[in-house]
């Protein structure tokens, strides 16, 4: 061990490093492709992305010497009507992962179990290893729903403080029910419903209305799904008063920068518009499910998220991965355990669903 990593956490030094995507100027040079001729479906963003109206707002930017408001005022007074909850619940981030580390940071000591129920989104268990806490994974069955009874049984033996679950689920699109959301509420934890994918699924299922009745219930949204800011890096959740406070108080005085508050604040403006895009997302979903039916060696499950997520039988998903990157088509490969050899498709524009299904039947 070199002097310099006797200064890391031990944790740090030993723990694996999360992997994200390619970067598309990564991609770009490994393949001689321009960034134009890429169809990029590996990372569930809005291939419209944002509205006319936040470019335009963009570039009329002035003043980037200034700090941004510390509190986004503007976009939470927007939220707060949109919601129709108080402006005092709602903290903003750099993202939504910035929002569930200050959630870690805010209520999770070292040592303390944190519940996690696989295949989902990863960063949850791994910003709570970095926080030192004890990750308990429940294991979805094999359809990817819940095991309550699992969860009911890790509640009673390891006494979690808290439990994020996506809805839709991140990597399969699948949803809870609504028997299951009131079984959940009433653990003795702190619940963090998380929603962003909820607009490709309908906001009637969004559960934003329980917060204010319940003391132990978190809803977090992003804007860079269903908004197409997911390069601004913006992100928020509504809180009990109290927990909010104290993300308010532990947050960077100037997390969110002012491109990302302006984007989000012209977005929610102009919501009607940014639902128009949803609708045709939605659409094209359809469009995909149909003709990932049509490919016999796939098994697409059903999503009610901007992606889909389909088991590969008598082919490597990694070499079908591989075959479509040659032809400038990214998709996300899994191979894992508990989600081996299957790929998620994120929902492009009717252009790019041909060629990606055009694509898929000519591998052999």
């Amino acid at each position: 061990m070199s002097r310099a990593q006797e200064f890391l956490r031990p944790m740090v030094r030993e723990m694996p490093g999360y992997e994200p995507i390619l970067s598309v100027e990564r991609m770009t040079a490994e393949y001689g492709m321009a960034p134009e001729e890429l169809i990029k479906l590996d990372a569930n963003e809005n291939p419209y992305g944002a509205l006319p109206e936040v470019r335009e707002a963009l570039g009329r930017l002035a003043a980037p010497q200034i700090y941004p408001d510390p509190e986004c005022s503007a976009l939470r007074q927007r939220l707060a009507w949109y919601h129709g909850v108080e402006e005092e619940r709602i903290v903003v981030g750099a993202g939504l992962d910035e929002v569930i580390d200050l959630i870690m940071r805010a209520c999770i000591d070292p040592g303390d179990a944190i519940l996690n129920c696989p295949p989902t989104f990863s960063m949850y268990a791994f910003d709570g290893g970095m926080r030192g806490a004890r990750i308990i994974n429940v294991a979805r069955k094999a359809d990817f729903s819940l095991d309550m009874d699992g969860i009911r049984k890790a509640v009673e033996t390891e006494q979690p403080r808290l439990l994020i679950l996506p809805n839709p689920n991140n990597p399969d699109g699948g949803v809870l029910s609504t028997n299951e959301f009131q079984q959940l509420a009433e653990l003795p934890l702190l619940l963090v419903m998380d929603e962003a994918y909820i607009q490709f699924y309908g906001e009637e299922h969004s559960v934003m209305d329980e917060v204010a009745k319940r003391d132990n219930l978190v809803v977090l949204r992003t804007f860079s799904k269903w908004a197409g800011l997911a390069g601004l890096r913006i992100g928020y959740g509504v809180f009990p008063v109290e927990i909010a406070a104290a993300l308010m108080k532990i947050k960077q005085p100037y997390n969110v920068s002012v491109a990302a508050q302006v984007a989000a604040t012209v977005t929610m403006d102009n919501i009607g518009k940014t639902k128009a895009v949803i609708a045709r997302i939605r659409e094209q979903r359809e469009v995909l499910c149909a003709g990932l039916a049509q490919i016999e060696w796939l098994e697409a499950l059903p999503s009610q998220a901007n992606f889909v997520l389909c088991r590969v039988k008598g082919k490597k998903a990694r070499q079908v991965t591989e075959e479509l990157r040659k032809q400038g088509i990214l998709v996300r490969c899994f191979d894992q355990p508990g989600l081996s050899n299957a790929l998620r498709i994120s929902v492009g524009t009717a252009e790019q669903m041909q060629r990606l299904l055009t694509a898929l039947k000519e591998l052999r």
